[in-house]
């Protein structure tokens, strides 16, 4: 069976996250509806991150093995078709070889989270950013971001109900910008690492946002890192600021 490599974009809100649910509405479970209505059978999809509910997606990666041998693009112009009305876009397609599989192949996952710093209520990017009325320490914040860079026990900014092995990763980067838009401050956080626990990057943010507003000190994340105790971790940031951006692969799969 061709197996082909999809680049989906799509906007959380309306899901339960990735991950098919009997009964909800999820990224996956409209993907592989729309893949029946093209091959009338059941689909199984496989992706290289499962994005938790209210998590976007710019560059989510999947692969489908389909009966009939597709040219790329018809296959991403049907299943775009078949996926309206529902917010999600497969924005490039390419045929790839049986051994390849968007998860157990993926060497990194870059995600963006975005912060948005104003007191009046959020109108044309609400649900695309986190709000925060405070304003927000920089230097601060990368100074804390950077305690957390490289491989460490990451316990503290774990979820309970993980279901990795180890608590263990390394964590490539930790990169905060600042940014003056229209409608207001923006804090971009660019994550990096080959993957991450449940609610890593939104436990990381959630951190780092109290060391921008002055309730922590970059001293304070150190701490709370080395406790190894999921109870020292800050508030965990919303969801809907939360962007899967690229997955990179051995070699690049869309030119």
């Amino acid at each position: 069976m061709p197996r082909f490599a999809l680049k989906v974009e799509y906007h959380g809100a309306p899901f339960v996250g990735w991950q098919r649910q009997i009964g909800l509405s999820s990224v996956q479970g409209a993907i592989e509806a729309a893949l029946a209505k093209l091959e009338k059978r059941d689909h199984n999809i496989a992706a290289a991150g499962r994005t938790d509910a209210g998590v976007h997606a710019m560059g989510q990666i999947a692969h489908c093995d389909m009966e009939r041998d597709w040219k790329p693009f018809r296959l991403s112009e049907a299943l775009n078709y078949h996926l309206k009305p529902n917010p999600i876009a497969i924005t490039a397609c390419v045929k790839v070889d049986d051994a390849f599989h968007a998860r157990f192949a993926a060497l990194e996952r870059q995600y963006l989270f975005r912060v948005l710093t104003r007191r009046a209520p959020v109108t044309h990017q609400a649900g695309l950013v986190w709000q925060v009325k405070q304003p927000l320490d920089l230097d601060a914040m990368q100074q804390g971001a950077d305690i957390l860079v490289g491989r460490h026990d990451f316990t503290t900014f774990r979820s309970t109900i993980c279901q990795s092995d180890s608590p263990v990763k390394r964590l490539d980067r930790l990169q905060v910008s600042k940014h003056e838009t229209p409608y207001g401050t923006e804090f971009h956080f660019d994550v990096r690492a080959r993957s991450f626990l449940h609610n890593q990057v939104r436990s990381l943010v959630g951190t780092l946002e109290r060391v921008g507003a002055g309730s922590w000190t970059p001293e304070d994340v150190r701490k709370a890192l080395n406790a190894k105790d999921r109870a020292a971790c800050g508030p965990v940031a919303a969801p809907f600021g939360l962007y899967l951006m690229h997955v990179s692969y051995p070699e690049p799969l869309f030119e």
